[in-house]
């Protein structure tokens, strides 16, 4: 079974355009979300990822209307493969069941793999910096207070500010946000020994 999802940035845009060609594909049932890119809560998305069955087809009008990132975007593929579920873009005209879409879809993940990289070693060149300025990553860091980790991860979450924007609310270099959130990702904290005291401190207050 083909099933599209067809999604637009808010209520006040039209999904008509890809409604229409969701269905111009064939698509038997087609799940509409009103939502920005970078939402973290998804509603039609996951009802949809919980109708998927092996050997259906996931079409979409366009690539960027699945994730919010091409690195977001693999991960999904990764999951979809992992149901034995195809991919299909109308746009790109990406379709894993082809050898040349299948190919397609390896370069992008070379490239989302690639960015992961760059990001990894910006973080590392930072940290390297602020050391060598005379700054340490000790216990004077902002996300040893579990409330600005709870903070961060609750904006991350959102996705309405950007990673700097973030940051400086949080009070912290977007270099210490990526090093205790790697990826900027929500879900991706990498507490230390000093934050775990602090929670423990706290609970027995």
């Amino acid at each position: 079974m083909r099933i599209g999802y067809a999604r637009v940035s808010t209520v006040d845009q039209n999904p008509e355009l890809q409604i229409d060609a969701l269905k111009d594909a064939g698509c038997e049932r087609i799940y509409t979300e009103h939502v920005g890119g970078n939402a973290r809560k998804r509603p039609e998305f996951d009802r949809l990822f919980e109708s998927l069955r092996a050997g259906d087809t996931l079409v979409v009008w366009r690539f960027d209307r699945l994730g919010r990132s091409v690195s977001h975007v693999v991960n999904l593929v990764e999951r979809l493969r992992a149901l034995e579920v195809e991919l299909l873009s109308l746009t790109e005209g990406i379709d894993t069941r082809s050898p040349i879409g299948e190919a397609v879809f390896t370069i992008i993940a070379a490239f989302a793999q690639m960015e992961r990289q760059l990001m990894s070693e910006r973080s590392r060149a930072g940290i390297a910096s602020h050391r060598k300025n005379g700054n340490r990553w000790g216990a004077s860091s902002k996300f040893h207070d579990p409330e600005n980790v709870e903070l961060a991860r609750s904006l991350l979450r959102e996705g309405t500010l950007s990673k700097s924007k973030i940051a400086r609310r949080i009070g912290v270099h977007p270099v210490t946000l990526y090093r205790w959130f790697p990826g900027g990702e929500a879900d991706n904290f990498l507490p230390t020994p000093t934050f775990h005291r602090r929670q423990k401190q706290r609970a027995n207050r």
